[in-house]
């Protein structure tokens, strides 16, 4: 059995690196979104041509604690729906078939909460009401999303993604449903 460590070690390598990839990837998000709802504020209004409201650096402090306590919403909802997912993959035949499907599927919903929840925050759309309005365009967000969810495996790429979305969805008209 001394050969199976040949195959075990670079799994658990690899098991490893994506763990830690996901992680950072969230608390990233989490981090930075006080900068992004800025970054959709200032963003929306370059495109709509309106003003932006005056915001200072000051006002950005402010907001933080319910920044922060909209993405601690948006991570319980995630973590109660990605765990019934996880538990799929240990099921015979649905790992193999539907589970994958149904993990990208979710990913790319996921992908359309995240980006598009900071013009709704920026506009004090509620939570449920932003998923509801996603919800109304969910083979839009799912489809745009889920070329989003490709394009973030790419390092480089990931970093210009908030912008190419907020932008795409505001040219689908998404986002003006706020």
């Amino acid at each position: 059995m001394q050969w199976l460590s040949y195959l075990i070690w670079p799994i658990a390598v690899i098991s490893i690196l994506l763990i830690f990839g996901y992680f950072f990837s969230t608390m990233a998000n989490f981090i930075a979104s006080p900068f992004n709802c800025w970054l959709a504020e200032k963003l929306e209004a370059e495109l709509t041509g309106t003003p932006a409201p005056d915001t200072s650096f000051a006002v950005l402090i402010a907001d933080i604690p319910m920044i922060l306590a909209r993405e601690v919403t948006k991570l319980c909802y995630h973590l109660i729906r990605v765990i019934p997912l996880l538990i799929l993959f240990f099921i015979p035949g649905i790992a193999q078939t539907i589970a994958p499907i149904l993990w990208f599927l979710f990913g790319a919903w996921m992908m359309a909460i995240q980006y598009c929840d900071y013009p709704f925050d920026n506009h004090k759309v509620k939570f449920d009401q932003m998923k509801l309005a996603l919800a109304n365009n969910r083979t839009t967000s799912i489809q745009f999303d889920a070329i989003v969810n490709l394009l973030t495996n790419d390092p480089y790429i990931n970093l210009v993604i908030m912008l190419l979305q907020y932008v795409v969805q505001q040219q689908c008209g998404l986002i003006s449903t706020v």
